[in-house]
């Protein structure tokens, strides 16, 4: 069995690493392909080092662009990779454009394909992220599920039952695999912060950075929280971005105790995560990554593709209204998390499953 491993965006490397690890420690042919979606070495080269990944056997460098631009350059390069290596299947994780371009160009190919965390769904095709998710799941032979609400979605598109696979959330994999590692980390004694003094923040999806009347309110919250507890913005190059657009937020500035970093390392984030108070972010990922460590999390969007974070976990979906996300951030600084607990299969061992799903498919072929 030869497999190709995808990876484009900062998102897919926490979800690739314990694969690739596990791939290699059973002796399967693999080649990881770095499509370049993410190229900066903030959001990319630093995140491979922390994982102790190896660096990629491709690298496809496409770069930014518009959402067809870098979907259409991908698709463009990932076919010739294909047709040189004729893998016997394709893996693909998340729900970035990389994520969608490679589904495809494997498709018509005629190259299975692997969808590792198939089956979110937010029920929101404004997002981009969503129409990547429901036609990669559509062209997908093997669809590896993070949780059961996973396999009901796609049971209720019509998949066939056969193709779907319960594994568990493979970026507690690496949560778990690196969280000794992260205690070394020294970002608390470098933003002279002590653990459970603080919050996090984080925002870079378009609806709310891309829509000034919508980040500013969404800033001025903050800073309301923040007059009450430091917060640690670890701002998205592309928010920052945004920010130096933005003169009303000069009035706002200095108000409360907000600090704006740029993105860090994985291990340096986990500490800062980790031993955080409140997260407040409108990541898909960081749902997962504090439920499983129990942190609070207020989650400034209108809706979730990971439910069972809300409904096992410690996540609040407020959405960008100010008088929800106070009053969320109040009760998670009141540290009231409710029955809150780690979901089934978010244990660490979700790689392993995948693996075995591989092996046991490609014996039946």
């Amino acid at each position: 069995m030869k497999i190709l491993n995808v990876v484009g965006a900062r998102p897919n490397f926490m979800k690739m690493a314990p694969l690739v690890r596990c791939l290699e420690a059973r002796g399967i042919e693999q080649k990881l392909i770095h499509t370049g979606q993410h190229y900066d070495d903030n959001m990319s080269k630093v995140f491979f080092d922390d994982l102790g990944m190896p660096a990629p056997d491709i690298y496809m460098g496409v770069g930014s662009g518009s959402h067809a631009e870098q979907t259409a350059r991908v698709m463009v390069e990932f076919e010739k990779v294909c047709l040189e290596e004729k893998p016997d299947l394709v893996v693909v994780v998340g729900d970035v454009n990389s994520t969608l371009a490679c589904s495809i160009v494997a498709a018509k190919l005629w190259i299975p394909v692997a969808h590792v965390e198939a089956g979110l769904r937010s029920r929101d095709m404004k997002m981009p992220e969503e129409v990547n998710r429901v036609v990669t799941d559509r062209l997908t032979s093997l669809l590896l599920t993070p949780s059961p609400d996973g396999d009901e979605n796609l049971i209720a598109e019509g998949v066939s039952k056969d193709k779907i696979f319960l594994v568990g959330n493979i970026m507690i994999d690496s949560l778990l695999a690196n969280v000794e590692r992260a205690k070394k980390s020294t970002i608390l004694d470098e933003l002279k912060i002590a653990p459970k003094s603080y919050g996090v923040l984080t925002l870079h999806r378009p609806s709310n950075v891309d829509d000034k009347e919508t980040l500013m309110r969404l800033l001025k919250v903050v800073h309301e929280i923040a007059d009450e507890i430091p917060i640690i913005f670890s701002c998205h190059p592309r928010t920052a971005q945004r920010l130096d657009e933005l003169d009303e937020y000069n009035a706002i500035r200095n108000t409360g105790d907000v600090r704006i970093m740029g993105p860090l390392g994985y291990l340096d984030f986990m500490r800062l995560v980790s031993q955080s108070k409140i997260v407040l972010t409108d990541s898909g990922g960081l749902q997962e990554e504090t439920t499983a460590l129990q942190i609070p999390c207020v989650t400034l969007r209108e809706n979730t593709e990971r439910p069972i974070t809300v409904t096992e976990g410690t996540n609040t979906v407020v959405g960008t209204d100010p008088d929800k996300i106070r009053a969320a951030a109040r009760k998670a600084l009141d540290g009231n998390i409710g029955d809150a607990k780690v979901p089934h299969l978010w244990d660490g061992k979700t790689a392993e499953r995948i693996v075995d799903v591989f092996q046991k498919w490609h014996a039946g072929r």
